[in-house]
């Protein structure tokens, strides 16, 4: 067994240095070990953001943003992204290894089997306005799924939490469609269980009552890419929220919700929202010259949405994977003379070509491309970050378990450096 190793922290005006123990990883950066800090010296330390904290150790996902690495249990994403499909990649992330071909299928009939959502949660979503934003109805509507499933046990049983977990990964697509079509005013469809899991979502969101609808195939497999590719991203922002809501032993049900309510937020899961929004802005093709020169002015505050990742320094990797998917789309659905999706792809041209965008590793993201692909299949924007929750609820899922099962869970309590007044006294109304 290998020594253990420490670094050294000098304080000023000791004598002696604090030795913090140095925590190994499989893959990537040390940590230092910093549980025991205050402890020993009465410090803490600063860092807004968690930009270099490391706040769990799992063993789900890695990322190497420098090297545009991205790891499922080990599997390069490349490779699952072409050989696997989204109800794999699930049990992966959830249960470490791919399942057996017998053990798949029982993953796949038990999800089929909780599809369904209670008729008096169904209700619920009429008392929400006809405008409401899908997301806000994502959050009240799974959020009350800990009044109709309490899983009071699912902490401490692991049979409990594998049928919560089924469970949310099977009524996250309905949930979204009865989102959907409240939304415009149409009736609810219900689940239809002999069809894939992207299919049966295309079937909720598109079909109706009164004629017959097919999914089309090659849009139920640009679905179930895109949902393996946003599966998991390692401890975001809307993960770190589910883990730590989580690790209160609040109802899972309740810790997914706010991570929904993280997601929302646009500099997360709102960002292929802002690449439709910034290809309305610039309007036309002729435009595009003007943009880029206004994107490469640090003084101008506009922004090419899409581009660039705050972990990748190198080209994302599912954006690789999902550009080639994108234009399959397109030219499948012949969407490829669409004004708005004939900019996009101009500009992505552009920008892949410009010596500036390339100098400083702005590629296209995987939102740029998403954010096409849903505006093709006829995903309102105002659904984009639904579809994203659908796909990271596999993620959070996965984390919850793996933070759950964990003896040694804690607690999630973050400190902070105080910089308000010091202790004063309380003045009287009238001497004010």
């Amino acid at each position: 067994m290998s020594e253990q190793k420490h670094s050294k922290l000098e304080m000023p005006g000791k004598g002696s240095a604090t030795e913090l123990p140095i925590r190994e990883g499989s893959l990537g950066p040390s940590t230092v070990d910093i549980g025991s800090l205050y402890k020993q010296e009465g410090i803490f330390t600063f860092d807004p953001g968690f930009t270099s904290t490391a706040s769990c150790k799992s063993a789900i996902t890695y990322i190497d943003g420098e090297n545009g690495v991205l790891l499922y249990r080990g599997y390069p994403i490349e490779q699952l992204a072409e050989q696997s499909s989204f109800l794999e990649v699930s049990y992966l992330l959830m249960y470490g290894e791919l399942p057996s071909r017998e053990t798949m299928e029982s993953f796949k009939n038990s999800i089929l089997y909780h599809t369904m959502i209670n008729e008096s949660l169904l209700r619920f979503f009429n008392g929400f306005h006809y405008d409401a934003h899908p997301m806000a109805m994502m959050t009240g509507v799974v959020g009350s799924l800990s009044a109709f499933y309490h899983d009071q046990n699912a902490m401490r049983d692991p049979n409990q939490r594998d049928v919560f977990a089924h469970r949310i990964i099977a009524k996250m697509p309905t949930i979204a469609a009865a989102a959907y079509k409240h939304s415009i005013g149409q009736p609810f469809m219900y689940p239809q269980n002999h069809l894939g899991y992207c299919s049966n979502l295309l079937h909720m969101f598109f079909s109706v009552p009164a004629e017959a609808y097919s999914p089309d195939p090659v849009a139920a497999e640009a679905l179930d890419l895109l949902f393996i590719l946003h599966a998991d991203h390692e401890q975001n922002a809307s993960t770190s929220t589910v883990r730590l809501a989580g690790s209160t032993g609040t109802n899972p049900y309740a810790a997914i919700a706010s991570g929904i309510t993280a997601l929302w937020g646009p500099a997360h899961g709102g960002a292929n929202e802002a690449v439709l929004d910034m290809l309305h802005e610039i309007g036309d093709v002729k435009n595009i010259p003007k943009y880029i020169e206004k994107a490469k002015d640090k003084n101008d505050p506009f922004r090419l949405m899409g581009f660039g990742h705050r972990v990748y320094k190198n080209y994302d990797p599912r954006a690789k994977i999902i550009r080639e998917m994108c234009h399959k789309v397109l030219k499948r659905l012949g969407k490829e003379n669409d004004p708005l999706l004939e900019l996009a792809m101009e500009l992505e041209h552009i920008a892949l070509n410009d010596d500036y965008f390339v100098e400083k590793k702005l590629y296209p993201n995987v939102d740029f491309y998403s954010g096409i692909i849903y505006k093709a299949l006829g995903i309102p924007v105002s659904m984009f970050t639904v579809m994203f929750a659908i796909a990271r609820t596999v993620g959070w899922t996965a984390h919850w378990l793996e933070m759950v099962g964990d003896p040694a869970m804690r607690i999630g309590r973050p400190r902070q450096l105080y910089v308000g007044e010091g202790q004063r006294d309380y003045v009287p109304v009238d001497r004010r």
